[in-house]
C-alpha cells in the first residue's frame, strides 16, 4: 500500500512538475495574437452589415435591423451549448479550434454571397428610378442567413472559452505548498490585468476593423471587405494551434448543467426531510468532488436553504460499494455550486438591459450618420460604420488609463489591490452609460445629405465606449471569479447570455415601438429623417437609468462565495460568516 501511494505521489509530483512549465505570461502573445486576428475578422464582419443588407441587398431598415439584432442574439446564446461541451468533455481548447472552423466556414460562405452576381439583386437605378429597388429573392436571403447561422454556432465555441482559457494559464497549480497571500494577490492582480489587457487587445483589434476593412467595403468592393476578413479568422486558427504544447489544459470536470440538475432533483424528492440544524451533518466527500474542486471546496451557506436537503443522507442513497446516487444525494460543494449560480442571477440580469441599449449601435446609428455631413477635408469622406472607431478609442484610452492613472488613485481611498472591486467597476460603467443620446429639414429627401457634420454624434459612441470599458470588463471579471471554479466556461456564456437575450429585447422594443409609434408619427422609418429616432434614443435611457436602480439593489444583497482554501480545511471547515457587498466586504 505504502509503495502504492508512493508511486502515486510521484507521478502526482510528476505531472505537476510538467504544469509548471506551462503557462503564465508567456502564453499571451500566442493567445492574444489569435484573439486580434478573430476580433479583427469578426469586428471587420458585422460592422457593417446593415449598410450591405440595406444597400445591397434592398432590405427595409427595420427588417434589416431586427434580422442583425437577431443575429446578434444568437450568436450570443449558443456559447451556451460551446460551455457545456467545454466543460463536459471536451475542454477549452479543442472548443474553441471546433467554433474557429465552423465560423471560417460561415464566412467564406458570406464572402461567396458578396462576389457572385447571382446571389444578389441587380443594383438599383442611378438616380433612382419610379420602380422600387428589388429586395433580395428568398434563395438568395436563405443562403446568407445559412452562412450567418454558421458564424452564430461557431462564435458559441469561441466566446464561453477564450476568456476562461487565458485566465486558466494564472491558475495556482499548488496551492498547498504556497506560503500564501503574497502569491495569491499577485496570482489576483495578474488576472485583473489580464482581463484588462484581453478587453483592449481586443478593442485596438476592433479599431484596424473599422477603419482598414469598413473603408475597402464601401470604396474597394464587399468581396475583399468580406474576404479580408475571412483570411484574418484563419490566421487567428494557425496561431492559436502553434501555441498548443505551452498551454495549460485543464481538464473538463463533467458536464455542469447534469450537476445542477442532479442537485435539483434531490432535493426535490427529499422536499419534506427536515434540514438538521449543523451544516457538518450533511454530506461531503473530497474524492468526489476532486476533480472539480482543486483550488478548494465551496463551503456551506445559509441561504437558499431548501438546497441542502440534496446533501442529507437518507436509506437507499449510497449503494452497498458506497458510491452515492447523483440524483438522489449531492456532496455540499455540489449543491453550493448551485446555490453561487443563483446567487449569480440578479447581478447578471443587470447586463441584459445594457446589451439592449446598445443594440442598435450598429443599425440606427450607422444610417443615422449616412444621411450626415461626413467630409474629412475637401476629398475624404468617413464612411458611416467607421464611426465606431470613438466608442473603440474611447474603450482604448480609458482601458490604458485604469491601471496606470485611475487603479493607484483609487488604492489610496479604498486601500484594495485593484483600487475598486468589479461590482463598484460594473456599476460605473451602467452610469455612465445612462448618459449616452440628437437632428434638419430634407424630411422627405431619405438619400439628401443633411448639413450637420456626423461628428456631432462623437460624443454618444465615446461615452458609450467608456462605460463600455467599465462595465463588461467588470461583469465578465465578476461572473469569472464568483462562478465555480468547474463551470468558468458557463460563466463566460452567461456573459454572452445576457447579450443574447439583450439583443432579442432590441427587436422586441423596435417592434413595439414602431407598432405604438403608427399612424402618428413613426419614429422608427425607412426615411431616418422623417422619424424620431431621438424619441426612441430618450426610452432607452429611461430604460438603462431603471436598470442602474436595480443594479444598486442587487449588489447591496449580494453574497460572495465561500472558498476553503484547498488542504487547509478539514471537514469541519465551516465559513463563520458571510461577506455581503452591502457591508462593505473587501473583494479582490
Amino acid at each position: 500500500m505504502g509503495t502504492a501511494t508512493a508511486a502515486m505521489d510521484r507521478n502526482a509530483d510528476g505531472e505537476q512538475g510538467k504544469r509548471k512549465k506551462k503557462g503564465g505570461f508567456r502564453t499571451m502573445p500566442l493567445i492574444l495574437a489569435s484573439e486580434v486576428c478573430d476580433r479583427f475578422a469578426t469586428a471587420g464582419f458585422g460592422a457593417n452589415l446593415i449598410t450591405y443588407l440595406t444597400q445591397q441587398l434592398h432590405l427595409p431598415l427595420v427588417e434589416a435591423s431586427n434580422t442583425l439584432t437577431n443575429f446578434s442574439g444568437t450568436s450570443s446564446l449558443t456559447p451556451i451549448l460551446g460551455a457545456f461541451a467545454a466543460d463536459a468533455f471536451a475542454g477549452r481548447f479543442w472548443t474553441i479550434i471546433a467554433g474557429s472552423v465552423v465560423y471560417q466556414l460561415g464566412m467564406v460562405g458570406v464572402v461567396v454571397s458578396a462576389v457572385l452576381p447571382s446571389l444578389r439583386p441587380p443594383p438599383c437605378d442611378d438616380p433612382p428610378a419610379a420602380t422600387p429597388c428589388q429586395r433580395a429573392s428568398g434563395w438568395q436571403l436563405a443562403l446568407l442567413y445559412l452562412s450567418l447561422l454558421l458564424t452564430s454556432l461557431g462564435s458559441g465555441g469561441i466566446r464561453p472559452c477564450v476568456v476562461a482559457f487565458g485566465a486558466d494559464q494564472f491558475e495556482r497549480l499548488d496551492s498547498a505548498e504556497e506560503e500564501e497571500k503574497a502569491k495569491a494577490k499577485a496570482e489576483a492582480e495578474r488576472k485583473r490585468r489580464y482581463f484588462n489587457l484581453y478587453f483592449f487587445t481586443m478593442g485596438l483589434a476592433a479599431l484596424l476593423a473599422l477603419t482598414v476593412v469598413v473603408y475597402i467595403q464601401e470604396n474597394v468592393g464587399w468581396g475583399w471587405g468580406f474576404g479580408i476578413p475571412a483570411v484574418g479568422m484563419f490566421m487567428s486558427i494557425v496561431v492559436f494551434l502553434v501555441g498548443y504544447p505551452l498551454y495549460v489544459l485543464v481538464k473538463p470536470g463533467g458536464s455542469p448543467f447534469t450537476r445542477l440538475a442532479q442537485v435539483v432533483a434531490a432535493a426535490f424528492k427529499k422536499r419534506n426531510a427536515a434540514v438538521p440544524e449543523d451544516p457538518r451533518m450533511l454530506y461531503q466527500d473530497k474524492e468526489l468532488d476532486a476533480l472539480i474542486s482543486t483550488n478548494g471546496r465551496l463551503l456551506h451557506t445559509n441561504q437558499l436553504t431548501f438546497f441542502d436537503r440534496a446533501a442529507i443522507v437518507t436509506a437507499g442513497d449510497i449503494s452497498p460499494s458506497g458510491q452515492p446516487d447523483p440524483w438522489r444525494l449531492s456532496t455540499v460543494h455540489r449543491v453550493e455550486e448551485l446555490k453561487s449560480i443563483v446567487r449569480m442571477l440578479p447581478i447578471w440580469s443587470a447586463g441584459i438591459m445594457l446589451a439592449t441599449a446598445s443594440s442598435h449601435n450598429y443599425t440606427f446609428t450607422i444610417m443615422q450618420a449616412r444621411t450626415m455631413d461626413r467630409h474629412m477635408g475637401p476629398h475624404f469622406q468617413l464612411p458611416p460604420a467607421t464611426l465606431s472607431i470613438f466608442s473603440n478609442a474611447a474603450m482604448l484610452v480609458t482601458l490604458a488609463l485604469y491601471d496606470r492613472v485611475f487603479v493607484p488613485l483609487a488604492r489610496r481611498v479604498t486601500g484594495l489591490p485593484s483600487g475598486i472591486t468589479y461590482f463598484q467597476r460594473m456599476g460605473i460603467g451602467l452610469a455612465i452609460s445612462v448618459l449616452s443620446a440628437a437632428r434638419h429639414g430634407l424630411l422627405d429627401s431619405p438619400a439628401a445629405v443633411v448639413p450637420l457634420s456626423v461628428f456631432w454624434l462623437v460624443p454618444q459612441f465615446a461615452v458609450h465606449g467608456v462605460g463600455d470599458a467599465f462595465s463588461s470588463v467588470g461583469h465578465m471579471e465578476f461572473l469569472y471569479d464568483q462562478a465555480p471554479e468547474s463551470m468558468r466556461s458557463s460563466a463566460a456564456a452567461l456573459f454572452w447570455l445576457a447579450a443574447s437575450i439583450g439583443n432579442y429585447m432590441g427587436t422586441v422594443l423596435v417592434t413595439a415601438v414602431q407598432r405604438a409609434t403608427r399612424g402618428r408619427g413613426e419614429w422608427l422609418q425607412d426615411n431616418i429623417n422623417r422619424g424620431r429616432i431621438d424619441n426612441y434614443y430618450w426610452l432607452v435611457t429611461c430604460i438603462t437609468l431603471l436598470n442602474l436602480g436595480y443594479y444598486l439593489v442587487c449588489f447591496y444583497f449580494y453574497t460572495m462565495k465561500p472558498l476553503e482554501v484547498a488542504d487547509d480545511c478539514d471537514k469541519d471547515c465551516e465559513l463563520s460568516s458571510l461577506q455581503k457587498n452591502g457591508s462593505g466586504a473587501a473583494l479582490v
